[in-house]
């Protein structure tokens, strides 16, 4: 059942509070790592109650909430790299019974996502998405250019989907790992990202052949993580870690935190609204009324029609 907001006595123009959604900050979701001596980084994302948060807002099925969950884990993850104020973005967009998938993160680590499925779907990732793209994005703000990579939707499951992405659009060698499922304590998801660095990111003194094993035995002991290991609450991020690079030189850089980041609000729709014409506002209206529901967060507003004022001049 949706929770709808009242009309408010505060003009929308003057109205910028956010809506009735959880004030949750995990402090220490992302990790980053790297090995020392090593060609290798990487980030381990815990989204602890947080996924609970964002996934249970929605009604979909168990696989589709799980894929959601899986590229909320993600997004974080690679939207920890970013070097500049902005956002990223993971947008999947098929013929299967999941036509769109759109999860973002900010550089502050402001986090939301939705999935729209069509009844109640089962299956893989691929299965959900069926034949389509995958698009990232970095935006950087209205003055700056973003930047997008687009790759046909290749795979089972969504981190075969980003190893493509990977391989074609930023030529280069990652890992990654996804896990996400309905626990006890309610949805945990969790990413784990390996990034070959380049030779002239430096690596001194080591051999091309000697750069080749030593990324080959981190992503071999990557590999033997378990979806236990990844989804325990109780297993501390350092100790997970610990358990798979304590002998490759692991180095823990400072934790990063991630919050819940719907960034919808009466004003922002109000705006959206005055866009339209009068007479497509009559025929958004029952009951004197016209309802708008935020995918991300799944919050209708409702606004007065006597009290939007649309665009003048339009037919």
């Amino acid at each position: 059942m949706q929770n709808v907001t009242r009309p408010s006595d505060t003009p929308d123009f003057l109205n910028h509070d956010r809506p009735p959604v959880p004030d949750m900050v995990v402090p220490r979701a992302i990790l980053p790592f790297h090995l020392e001596g090593r060609p290798v980084r990487g980030r381990l994302v815990r989204l602890g109650g947080l996924a609970d948060s964002l996934i249970a807002r929605h009604e979909l099925s168990e696989d589709v909430s799980r894929l959601l969950g899986e590229s909320l884990a993600l997004t974080a993850g690679l939207a920890a790299a970013l070097k500049f104020r902005g956002s990223f973005s993971l947008q999947a967009k098929g013929d299967g019974p999941v036509p769109m998938l759109l999860t973002d993160c900010t550089d502050a680590g402001e986090i939301r996502g939705y999935a729209r499925s069509e009844g109640t779907p089962m299956g893989s990732a691929g299965a959900l998405l069926g034949k389509g793209y995958l698009a990232f994005t970095c935006d950087q703000g209205p003055e700056m250019d973003r930047y997008q990579g687009i790759v046909g939707i290749e795979g089972e499951t969504l981190a075969e989907m980003t190893d493509a992405y990977f391989r074609t659009s930023e030529q280069l060698q990652a890992f990654v790992r996804l896990a996400c499922r309905r626990t006890p304590e309610g949805w945990r998801a969790t990413a784990l990202i390996l990034e070959r660095v380049a030779a002239e990111g430096g690596i001194d003194g080591l051999g091309n052949e000697e750069a080749d094993d030593a990324w080959h035995t981190a992503t071999t002991l990557a590999a033997t993580v378990t979806e236990a290991e990844m989804l325990d609450d109780a297993l501390a991020p350092e100790q997970l870690l610990h358990r798979l690079f304590h002998l490759e030189g692991l180095l823990v850089d400072r934790p990063r935190a991630l919050s819940y980041g719907c960034r919808c609000s009466r004003a922002r729709l109000a705006g959206v609204l005055q866009g339209f014409p009068e007479s497509d506002l009559d025929e958004m209206a029952e009951h004197g009324q016209i309802t708008m529901t935020c995918e991300f967060c799944n919050l209708a507003f409702r606004f007065d029609r006597a009290e939007v004022k649309g665009a003048a001049g339009r037919a």
